[in-house]
C-alpha cells in the first residue's frame, strides 16, 4: 500500500462536509442500489460520474447504500492523468460494488477545502456519509486494488454492502460515453503506452513514449507520459521506510535522495520532494549537479509548469545556479 493509504481511519472532525449533506438533487437517471449479491449490468455507465459543489449531496446519500471513492483532480495535473484511468479500470472490475466520483478541485473549491486537498491527486472515500483517506499521489494499479479491497471490507463492516445496478438499455447512453464517442481515438503509440502501463510493463510503455517523441518532438502529451511512466517505473518496488532510512545516512548521495524524492512525488508531498532534491544541487560541487538538475526539471514538467509549487522550486534553482 501506499505510504498514505489509510482505509481504516475516518477522517472524523477533519473533513466537514455538513453544508453538502441537504441539499435537495435530482436523483441520477438509470440508476438503482441494489442488495448485496444482485447483479450488475454489465455495462458501466453510472459507476464513473462526475460531482461539484452544488450535487454533492447526492453523493453522500449514495454512500450510504454503496461505497463511494472520490477522485480530486485538475487539468493541470500530470499525475492525475495518469491515475483516473488505472481508477476507472479496477471501477469497472468491481461491477457496480463501489462507484467512482471526479471533483475538479479548481472547479469545486468548496469540496476541495472540505477535503483539505493540499496536494492531487487524492483519492479518498464515503462510507454511510463519512470520510475515508485512501491515498494520494500516482499508485499502480496493483496497489489500487489492494486498497479497494480493504475499503470494501471496511465498508462490509459498517453494513455498507450494496451494488449499483446501471442499465444502460433504459438510460440510454451516457454523458460520460457521449464525450468518450466523440474524443478521436489515441495514437498508436499512446494506446501502446496506455496498453502497457495496464499491464506494468513500465519498460514498453517509456519505449512507446519515447519513440512517440522521436517521431514528433513536439508531443506534449507523450512528453508528459513519459515523466508519469518514469516516475512509476522508479518507485515500483521501493519500500519508503528504507529509503528514508538510506537518504538520512548518506546527505549527498545522489541515487538515495533520488530515490526518497520520486516515492514523495508519487505520494503527493511536492514540496518536500522539490526541497530534498535543491538541497541536494546546494550541497553538491558544481561538477556533479547535472543530473540533479535534470531530475528536478523532469519533475517540474511531471507536475506542470503554471503550479505555484513548480513556480518557488524554479525560482530557488535560479537563485542557485546564478
Amino acid at each position: 500500500m501506499s505510504q498514505n493509504a489509510n482505509p481504516g481511519a475516518v477522517l472524523r472532525g477533519a473533513v466537514d462536509l455538513s453544508s453538502l449533506r441537504n441539499r435537495p438533487q435530482p436523483p441520477a437517471p438509470g440508476t438503482a442500489a441494489v442488495p448485496a449479491g444482485a447483479p450488475a449490468a454489465a455495462g458501466t455507465a453510472g459507476l464513473v460520474r462526475d460531482a461539484t459543489d452544488e450535487t454533492f449531496g447526492e453523493i453522500l446519500e449514495l454512500s450510504r447504500t454503496v461505497p463511494v471513492v472520490i477522485d480530486l483532480w485538475a487539468e493541470w495535473c500530470g499525475p492525475c492523468k495518469q491515475l483516473s484511468p488505472i481508477l476507472e479500470s479496477v471501477i469497472a472490475e468491481l461491477a457496480g460494488r463501489l462507484v467512482l466520483v471526479k471533483v475538479d478541485v479548481d472547479a469545486n473549491p468548496q469540496l476541495a477545502q472540505a477535503f483539505r486537498a493540499q496536494s492531487i491527486p487524492m483519492v479518498v472515500a464515503l462510507v454511510a456519509g463519512q470520510p475515508v483517506p485512501l491515498f494520494t499521489g500516482a499508485v499502480p494499479e496493483q496497489q489500487v486494488r489492494e486498497v479497494f479491497a480493504q475499503l470494501l471490507q471496511l465498508a462490509a463492516q459498517n453494513g455498507v454492502t450494496g451494488t449499483l445496478s446501471v442499465s444502460d438499455a433504459d438510460a440510454g447512453e451516457s454523458d460520460a460515453e457521449s464525450a468518450e464517442a466523440s474524443e478521436p481515438p489515441l495514437p498508436p503509440l499512446h494506446a501502446a503506452a496506455f496498453a502497457a502501463i495496464e499491464e506494468g510493463d513500465y519498460d514498453a510503455a517509456i519505449a512507446a513514449y519515447e519513440q512517440a517523441l522521436v517521431e514528433n518532438p513536439k508531443d506534449e502529451d507523450a512528453r508528459a507520459g513519459l515523466g508519469q511512466v518514469r516516475l512509476l517505473s522508479r518507485v515500483t518496488g521501493l519500500e519508503l521506510e528504507a529509503a528514508r532510512a538510506a537518504a538520512a545516512a548518506a546527505p549527498t548521495d545522489v541515487a538515495a535522495q533520488f530515490a526518497v524524492a520520486d516515492l514523495d512525488i508519487a505520494g503527493g508531498h511536492v514540496d518536500d520532494a522539490f526541497g530534498r532534491l535543491l538541497d541536494l544541487f546546494a550541497a553538491l560541487p558544481d561538477d556533479e549537479r547535472a543530473p540533479v538538475r535534470e531530475r528536478l526539471l523532469e519533475l517540474f514538467g511531471l507536475i506542470g509548469d503554471p503550479d505555484p509549487r513548480v513556480i518557488r522550486a524554479r525560482s530557488r534553482l535560479a537563485s542557485l545556479l546564478f
